[in-house]
């Protein structure tokens, strides 16, 4: 990418099914992959073969920009190019292991594959032991590349409340990727979206543990399937290990201060889940948590990663982070140091990522037995296997024209379909959705006609600003209705803009506010498009959460037209909006819906799909009310007759899993097996559900519980169990879940899990039963 900010991930990767002997030199022949991630002889066999140097070559990853002609960083030559003298100097003299990046362009497959075919021919014909380069590149919602299809971000995936989904995605994503011989995807983020200030809450599934993990375990097995050798399969990498999306200021890359029962009862879950379900890769969080850094955390990466939750995959750092054990965080007095620091913690591969100091400095710490070369061999190991696993040694590039869906038709249904299945309404008074096709509309807004604010960050480029050019062929917002209706019924009218200028690109700008009060007294309705451009990382920090100053004045003259006003908010984080909301006749979100999110809106707007998105945080009211749906009790925000806390509950501008439909539905017959419970059992839950409207729908059946009483201050509520089901007018189902009592325990005082006797509450469909729980247990 384009900017020393940018952050990568790694995916631990599968087995696959051929492997080498060493007889003086590798000879490849078939062989079973690996049981349980560990390693095999090939492997050994290899690895008593590599000298020192080789080793910490295999460890070293570097930008793509390190290998191209002109002056790394960014200032490469143009036309691009791959240097080869750099190319040799990296990989046969120092021996690096692993590339990633763009360098900044946009390719297509068959770009890509000359950029990857150069490198692996270096790697696999001129080294002494010709061992493949492993390239990792983001695919954060899409293979980042010219024509690749583009889905809603994760944000938006969690909206759709729907696994199905975030594994077809996770799936076709990982072809795209394949398609570019590019075998390893930065991807999933599971990182809790706890705090909306964060600029990369919209990269991971929402606030909600139990929701990202029956995500990310979806995405994980999307991209890895049963073997991530196959050619269409490719290694995922869990980001960003641990506690990333809490820090204290809000912003990117700033401390966390998480006591260690709240870490381990919220945000190590997903990653425990995602381990279990066999992802190969992990990358580790830039940030600090309780004043350590965690790249330097030997809790963190061993005690908790290897030891508790059994990973046996490759730990990866993230962009310059090491170094940054001396620039940012201040435990390390030089990079040798912060080296050693990172070693011993136990990161097998280090994103430099702009030059092969690495390689030195480890080489001397090794030398002068301040590393032993055993912890060496531990991390070189894991990068061999990941790479036999992927099947790079046979297969170190793929032939683009055997992946012809690529960019295509199938892939841009699945993509809309998501869109449809995330896209959440979360006011509509009077029933004013949906409208009708011949209706007059104005749509004005910033976010109206532009596929880079529909897209966000990491799309295409780094921060999404060349998105417009390369999505020219999807439709916006505004593009799209005119497609559903017709160019007399819509008419455009900008309103507020953003400039062109990546410096000023979180900033917008009155244009024509006149001109859009005097189109709407010829139209029926408003379509007021407001939102966020694109951003991620530390350029997308910000000191005010609220909508600009600038699209609060448009939405005021809107208002002031009297004419209803449809809000539809297209934004990464829930920007807050309370001073117009009273004033708004609907509210859609549409979060960063993708390259087909503007079809996807108009589908719905016209009522050819009913809305079934549910928000996956709290959208909360006010900048001093930023507190999940999960809180404790004593957090209430919520005020009644003069009384703090007597209600328990979050004064939010709309409630985590809330979102309308334009039908209804009516919950009853709510069951469960019985009210007294041992710690063996499960519940057994059963409720039916009807579409009492006049349309089919879908609906999320959300199952909650909570724990009355607890040693340590239990939640308000937790999600246990959701479905989402289809229903037709008129239409009932009865919705069944088992959940282990088991799953009811919590961290305790002593950072270990308790599961504690006492009363509990089970909601589900506003219906609540009583149960009691009659022994404790430690687990």
């Amino acid at each position: 990418m384009n900017k020393p900010e940018h952050i990568f991930n790694t995916n631990m990767l599968k087995r696959t099914f051929f492997g080498f002997l060493i007889i003086g030199t590798i000879v490849l022949i078939a062989g079973k992959p690996s049981d349980d991630h560990g390693t095999d002889e090939r492997v050994e066999a290899l690895l008593k073969q590599m000298t020192l140097a080789e080793k910490i070559g295999q460890m070293t990853q570097v930008t793509l920009e390190v290998i191209s002609k002109g002056e790394s960083p960014f200032n490469m030559d143009k036309p691009w190019e791959l240097d080869m003298e750099k190319i040799h100097e990296v990989i046969v003299n120092y021996h690096v292991g692993s590339i990633l990046n763009t360098g900044g362009v946009v390719r297509t497959p068959e770009e890509w594959n000359k950029v990857i075919t150069t490198i692996q021919n270096v790697a696999t014909k001129d080294t002494r032991l010709n061992i493949p380069v492993i390239y990792g590149i983001d695919a954060i919602h899409g293979m980042y590349g010219a024509g690749a299809t583009l889905y809603p971000h994760e944000v938006g995936l969690a909206a759709t409340w729907n696994p199905t989904i975030a594994y077809d995605v996770a799936k076709l994503s990982a072809y795209e990727t394949k398609a570019a011989s590019i075998p390893w995807v930065f991807s999933p983020t599971l990182d809790l979206g706890i705090d909306p200030r964060w600029p990369r809450q919209y990269e991971g599934f929402g606030e909600d543990p139990y929701l990202s993990s029956v995500l990310g375990v979806a995405s994980v097995k999307g991209f890895e399937g049963e073997n991530i050798g196959d050619k269409n399969n490719v290694a995922s990498c869990l980001k960003h290990y641990v506690g990333y999306g809490n820090p204290k200021s809000g912003k990117d890359r700033t401390p966390a201060w998480i006591p260690e029962p709240f870490l381990r009862e919220y945000f190590l879950p997903p990653f425990q889940k995602a381990i279990e379900a066999g992802a190969r890769s992990i990358m580790v969080n830039s940030g600090e948590i309780n004043g350590m850094p965690v790249h330097a955390s030997n809790k963190f990466l061993k005690e908790i990663l290897r030891d508790e939750l059994g990973f046996k995959g490759v730990v990866v750092t993230d962009w310059f982070d090491i170094n940054n054990l001396v620039e940012r965080h201040h435990v390390a007095a030089n990079k040798k140091a912060a080296i050693k620091m990172a070693i011993d913690a136990g990161v097998d591969m280090s994103m430099v990522p702009y030059d092969i100091e690495f390689c030195k400095l480890l080489l001397e710490l090794v030398k002068e037995g301040k590393i032993s070369e055993a912890r060496i061999d531990q991390s070189v190991r894991r990068i061999l296997q990941l790479k036999l696993d992927l099947d790079l040694f046979e297969n170190p590039t793929y032939n683009y024209k055997e992946y012809p869906e690529y960019g295509g038709f199938k892939h841009h249904q699945i993509a809309r379909n998501a869109a449809l299945e995330s896209i959440t309404l979360l006011k509509n008074k009077n029933d004013i959705l949906p409208l009708q096709k011949d209706a007059k509309i104005l749509v004005t807004g910033p976010n109206a006609n532009s596929n880079r604010t529909l897209n966000g960050g990491w799309s295409y480029t780094w921060q999404g600003e060349e998105t417009d050019i390369h999505a020219k062929d999807h439709n916006t917002i505004y593009e799209a209705l005119i497609s559903y209706s017709s160019p007399e019924n819509i008419t455009f009218v900008q309103g507020v803009e953003y400039p062109k200028e990546e410096a000023d690109y979180k900033i917008d700008r009155i244009v024509d506010i006149d001109k859009a009060v005097v189109q709407a007294q010829n139209v029926d309705y408003i379509l007021l498009c407001l939102g966020e451009n694109t951003y991620t990382e530390k350029p997308g920090d910000l000191d005010e959460l609220t909508l600009s100053k600038n699209q609060i004045t448009l939405a005021n003259k809107m208002i002031e037209t009297g004419k209803p006003v449809i809000l539809i908010l297209n934004e990464g984080r829930p920007r807050i909006f309370n001073a117009i909301e009273q004033d708004m006749t609907a509210v859609v979100q549409t979060y960063l819906p993708g390259n087909e999110g503007g079809n996807a809106l108009a589908e719905i707007l016209y009522g050819d799909v009913n809305p079934s998105g549910k928000l996956p945080y709290t959208y909360p009211r006010y900048t001093n009310d930023l507190v999940p749906y999960y809180h404790k009790f004593s957090a209430s925000t919520a005020h009644n007759d003069g009384n703090i806390n007597n209600n328990h509950e979050i004064n939010s501008q709309y409630e985590f899993g809330f979102g309308l439909s334009y039908t209804t539905f009516e919950y009853s017959e709510y069951q469960i097996s019985k009210n007294n419970y041992s710690p063996d059992e499960s519940i057994e839950v059963s409720i039916k559900v009807t579409n009492t409207g006049d349309r089919k729908g879908k609906e999320v059946v959300q199952l909650y519980t909570t724990d009355l009483v607890a040693s340590l201050s239990p939640s308000v509520k937790r999600l246990r169990r959701f479905k989402k089901v289809e229903l037709k007018a008129g239409e009932s189902k009865t919705v069944q879940f088992s959940l282990p009592i088991k799953e009811l325990s919590f961290i305790g005082h002593n950072n270990k899990p308790l599961l504690e006797a006492g009363d509990f509450k089970i909601n589900c469909g506003g219906f609540t039963k009583d149960f009691v729980l009659s022994d404790s247990q430690k687990l």
